[in-house]
């Protein structure tokens, strides 16, 4: 039931037309955008629309939400799934924007830019969107990594591997992986020079940590870590170096 409801949702937003001051947006905001052929363009714009049009939008700490905050954000999470397919986010049903970074209530030490929860919330900072988004080559980019720890946490929980495109893929993705993970934990020179070293922490922030650099340092990933780089790639669908 629940699906033909979203089905039937859906094609009624995909026949509102895209306000023009997206492109504006996109084109200060956004600059992986350009780079994207026209059918691409296509295909992210009409997955943009359902993300902004879906997804309850709240602002904290302040934070006015604005058609900028919508579309900048729905875009960063757009990129990862565009070949995923359009009910990647089923689950995700509100994104919560605060102006910069935040700290919780019982940990005041603590400085945040963003989280994914398990009940369906993402949780950022403005100012870390934006900073992340605009230099598209240093492998750092907090809605990006944010919105992989939703991909992750799909399948139950955040460990750190999603929900594959086939059963057989399965021992491949854990055993590089793992191979990469403990890699960069030991500080191996590839890692490092590809990864963050947050990606140590764990597996679930290595997978994170991961795909921010598989987007925006697609081609040290390919040639220092082919391996990662190709697990990556098939599971996105997606070879950014071409």
């Amino acid at each position: 039931m629940f699906g033909l409801i979203r089905r039937w949702r859906r094609s009624r937003l995909r026949k509102r037309a895209i306000p023009k001051d997206w492109f504006g947006h996109l084109d200060r905001r956004v600059p992986f955008f350009q780079h994207f052929s026209a059918e691409q363009q296509e295909l992210f714009l009409e997955r943009l629309r359902l993300f902004v049009w879906e997804k309850h939008w709240i602002g904290a700490g302040g934070m006015v939400i604005t058609d900028e905050v919508r579309v900048v954000i729905s875009a960063a999470a757009v990129r990862l799934t565009l070949y995923l397919g359009e009910n990647s986010y089923n689950d995700l049903t509100e994104i919560v924007v605060y102006p910069s970074h935040y700290r919780h209530p019982g940990n005041r030490e603590a400085v945040v830019l963003g989280e994914a929860h398990h009940w369906g919330t993402v949780v950022l900072s403005w100012d870390a969107v934006i900073s992340g988004l605009a230099d598209d080559r240093d492998g750092h980019d907090t809605a990006t990594h944010e919105f992989a720890h939703v991909l992750d946490g799909n399948d139950g929980q955040f460990d750190g591997t999603p929900e594959l495109r086939a059963r057989e893929h399965l021992r491949p993705w854990a055993t590089i992986m793992s191979r990469h993970f403990l890699a960069l934990r030991d500080g191996q020179r590839n890692e490092r020079r590809v990864l963050r070293n947050y990606g140590a922490t764990n597996e679930a922030e290595f997978f994170a940590v991961a795909t921010e650099s598989f987007f925006e340092k697609p081609t040290q990933m390919r040639k220092r870590t082919p391996q990662l780089y190709d697990e990556l790639s098939q599971f996105y669908g997606f070879d950014p170096c071409a």
